[in-house]
C-alpha cells in the first residue's frame, strides 16, 4: 500500500492578492532544485494519529509554527510516487525566514559510512498562486484549486486558479 501523509496549505491575504506558503525539502537530494520541487508541510502521521492532529504536528516540526483555530479539509491527493497526502488550508501569518526544521540524519555521501545531519525544511517562501503553480510538486498544484473551491479562501473574488 502507498505511503500515506498529512500536510497544510498556509495561505494568506497579500498586497497582490492570495500568497500561499511552501517549503523546499532539505538534504542532499533537493539540494539545487527549485522549479518543481516546492511543496506544503506534510509528513506520514504517527501511529494511532489522525490526518488533522499529523498535519498539525508536521507543521510545527518543520517550520516551528504551531497553528491555532480550525483547518479547512482540502481531500486527497496522489502524488507522482504513489503517495496520498492528506492535505488541509489554514489562514494565517507566518514569518518564513524564521521558521525552524528538525534535522534527520542519514549517510552520506552514499556508502561513505559517514552520517550527516539536514533540517527536513532548508527554506519556506510566500508565493503567489501563479508563482505556487510553476515552482511546487505537480502532483500537489491541485490543492491550489482546491483551496478556492471548499471556500476556504472566502471570497468569490478570489481564484486560485489564476
Amino acid at each position: 500500500m502507498a505511503e500515506l501523509s498529512a500536510g497544510v496549505l498556509i495561505w494568506r491575504r497579500g498586497e497582490g492578492g492570495v500568497e500561499v506558503l511552501l517549503v523546499h525539502p532539505g538534504g542532499p537530494f533537493w539540494r539545487g532544485k527549485d522549479r518543481g520541487a516546492w511543496q506544503i508541510p506534510k509528513g506520514a502521521p504517527e501511529p494511532g494519529e489522525d490526518a488533522e492532529a499529523a498535519a498539525r504536528r508536521e507543521v510545527r516540526e518543520e517550520l516551528g509554527l504551531v497553528i491555532d483555530g480550525p483547518l479547512v479539509p482540502l481531500g486527497r491527493i496522489r502524488q507522482a510516487g504513489g503517495k496520498r497526502v492528506d492535505a488541509f488550508a489554514w489562514e494565517g501569518e507566518v514569518d518564513a525566514g524564521a521558521i525552524t526544521s528538525v534535522t534527520f540524519e542519514m549517510e552520506w555521501p552514499p556508502r561513505s559510512g559517514r552520517v550527516q545531519a539536514f533540517p527536513e525544511v532548508d527554506e519556506a517562501r510566500w508565493f503567489t498562486l501563479a508563482e505556487a503553480r510553476e515552482m511546487m510538486l505537480a502532483s500537489q498544484v491541485p490543492l491550489l484549486d482546491r483551496l478556492a473551491d471548499q471556500g476556504a479562501i472566502g471570497s468569490p473574488n478570489i481564484s486560485a486558479r489564476t
